[in-house]
């Protein structure tokens, strides 16, 4: 028996005592992060908030085992923020979709959230009507003409069941429910809500596909709720994808069990610290980048040098050679090592041990990371 078929389905417990502690250590970190962030200049926030949701919308499709390319990515959140970047990269609609989705959730978290809003999340996650080669209802409820919604993981042939979702017939009564609790007033800590909310949409799983990616939107709006800002400075999605085993085995412990969720909102708040302590990382490489720029303020340099240096701090994969400057700054190759060259003389590049075709550099000092 699945907790939707319990007489006191939805009527979810935790025992808040218990929650009590954990709750107030990530409310703690979450307070001192966004206090730390606020104290940078606009400019540092918005390069952090890029990086942030970046890793959110590449990683929530990680989990669902699809790999966006992340300069698209990138690009696509730039130009809808208005960060200037440089080059953008030309986008294609399966990640303007999901990118979309993730802002909409983000920037208007303070709307209401209705099913009609949760349709238009689900068209842009799949603008053609299919998921991979299969059609697919979009911007409506599953109707189970293929049979019953099965929540799996695992690769193709290998699946793991981890439950059955509620009947089709459902999921009118169902998300009806769910959508009242989410945008009532209730007495519940917003982060508490987030984890609720996030256990809550999943069980139903009313799309065909999809449901893990806007289960997650849906939670990062309503800890965007609990902090009252559209800044985004942690990906709760970054961390569930390393975590993905364990996430995926509280959900079906969950799933098979009582309608008491402590175990599982006490999963959701520990991985939500370690989504906040991991920001270190990320936020801190944003302050290294900014003391490299303020270390060559006063060197002369070009939009392409700058353009490829910004990638190089980003981490840029593979070495740097003319052909792949070339590429980047859509020039030619010897325009390339007309912009290399000098670089290389003022010290902020060097040439790496191997040479003729094999020539490459890097930086000459890679900026450390700092804690924030």
């Amino acid at each position: 028996m699945y907790i939707y078929e319990l007489p006191e389905w939805p009527q979810f417990t935790c025992n808040r005592e218990l929650l009590a502690e954990p709750l107030a250590s990530v409310r703690h970190r979450q307070g001192r992060l966004t206090g730390r962030m606020e104290a940078l200049g606009f400019s540092l926030r918005q390069e952090a908030v890029l990086q942030t949701l970046t890793a959110d919308v590449l990683k929530s499709s990680e989990i669902e085992g699809e790999k966006l390319d992340a300069e698209q990515v990138r690009s696509s959140i730039a130009r809808r923020l208005g960060i200037d970047i440089g080059a953008l990269k030309p986008t294609d609609r399966n990640v303007e979709g999901v990118v979309e989705m993730m802002l909409d959730a983000t920037r208007r978290y303070d709307e209401r959230l209705d099913a009609e809003r949760l349709y238009g999340w689900h068209a842009a996650l799949f603008p053609t009507g299919r998921s991979g080669m299969t059609k697919i209802r979009v911007g409506a409820w599953r109707d189970d003409s293929t049979g019953p919604m099965e929540v799996v993981s695992g690769p193709l042939g290998r699946e793991r069941v981890h439950f059955v979702a509620p009947q089709a017939g459902r999921l009118d009564e169902e998300m009806q429910a769910f959508l009242d609790w989410f945008n009532a007033s209730t007495d519940i800590d917003p982060v508490l809500k987030a984890g609720l909310a996030h256990l809550w949409f999943v069980t139903i799983h009313p799309f065909d596909d999809g449901n893990g990616r806007i289960a997650r939107t849906i939670a990062d709006l309503a800890l965007a709720r609990s902090e009252n800002s559209p800044q985004r400075f942690y990906s709760m999605s970054a961390q569930i994808r390393q975590e993905r085993n364990a996430y995926y085995d509280i959900l079906e412990q969950t799933q098979k069990g009582t309608m008491d969720a402590t175990h599982w909102t006490e999963w959701f708040l520990g991985c939500l610290g370690r989504a906040i302590d991991g920001a270190q990382t990320t936020l801190g490489s944003v302050l290294a980048k900014a003391r490299f720029w303020e270390s060559v303020a006063t060197i002369p340099l070009n939009d392409r040098q700058r353009l490829v240096l910004n990638r190089l701090l980003d981490g840029f994969e593979g070495k740097l050679t003319t052909s792949k400057h070339a590429k980047l700054a859509k020039c030619s190759q010897d325009t390339a090592l007309r912009d290399i060259l000098p670089l290389v003389e003022r010290g902020i590049l060097v040439r790496n041990p191997e040479g003729g075709r094999s020539t490459s550099y890097a930086l000459a000092v890679t900026p450390q990371t700092a804690s924030i």
